[in-house]
């Protein structure tokens, strides 16, 4: 990798970004907007002696849901355009490499996830009043980790697709199945025993984990660490194999 090309990729990809308002809307004000409409579907919901309020414990996944849902759509949406547009074949005729393209586009992805997750628990917990027995500081470093993994398999998605289009549709096989069994709609403990053992391979479930043991514990604690690991390992491993399809010609801006 070229540092200097590197750096010069990132920024350039942070500079698009800043101009184009739909896709800074996406990133920064659709997630607080979402849980928002979260709150105020809870507000009056009622709370039995003893038991959390049900925005806190499904608010709580959310902040790792949608940032992982959104940068997915993002990235995959964002890197695609790229390459329809020529952009990408043009920087190929320049002396730079596919690693310093890949790592520039997650570089400045990530960036924006960073922003993205730090602005969406200020607000869940600044504003809309979102308990938490553990520091706000590990539910934004759980929820950016989560961010960053949508970065890295909305990257991958992109190298597959022809179209927009195309990518947007691997939303379903990606995003979907990981939504259902991570915990959110029912506990992974009371699925079906084959269905929780797939759970067990989906980072998501890892990052939901991870979040529900800021939200019961006042301290970090070793299972959160090693839930934070996984996801993070999960993201390293994607962002390899993007740099392994793209080496092979699997992706066609690129190839």
């Amino acid at each position: 990798m070229n540092p200097t090309a590197y750096a010069a990729t990132t920024v350039r990809i942070l500079k698009q970004l800043k101009a184009d308002h739909r896709t800074v809307a996406m990133i920064v004000v659709v997630p607080t907007v979402l849980m928002t409409l979260l709150y105020f579907i809870y507000e009056d919901y009622p709370t039995f002696p003893g038991q959390q309020p049900l925005f806190d414990r499904v608010g709580m996944s959310m902040l790792g849901i949608l940032p992982f849902v959104a940068m997915f759509l993002v990235t995959a949406i964002a890197m695609q355009r790229e390459r329809s547009s020529g952009t990408l074949e043009r920087l190929m005729t320049t002396p730079i490499s596919k690693l310093d393209l890949l790592g520039g586009y997650g570089t400045a992805f990530s960036v924006a996830a960073a922003v993205q997750a730090a602005l969406a628990c200020a607000v869940s917990f600044g504003l809309l009043g979102l308990d938490t027995a553990g520091g706000i500081g590990l539910v934004i470093l759980v929820a950016m980790v989560d961010a960053v993994l949508g970065v890295a398999l909305g990257l991958l998605a992109s190298a597959f697709a022809r179209t927009e289009f195309q990518a947007v549709q691997f939303m379903p096989l990606v995003v979907a199945p990981q939504l259902f069994l991570c915990g959110l709609l029912v506990p992974r403990g009371q699925l079906p025993g084959w269905l929780e053992a797939i759970s067990n391979f989906l980072p998501l479930s890892y990052a939901v984990d991870a979040l529900n043991e800021v939200a019961t514990h006042s301290t970090a604690t070793g299972q959160m660490w090693r839930d934070i690991l996984v996801v993070a390992a999960f993201a390293d491993a994607v962002g390899a194999v993007d740099v392994l399809v793209n080496n092979a010609g699997g992706a066609k801006g690129l190839a």
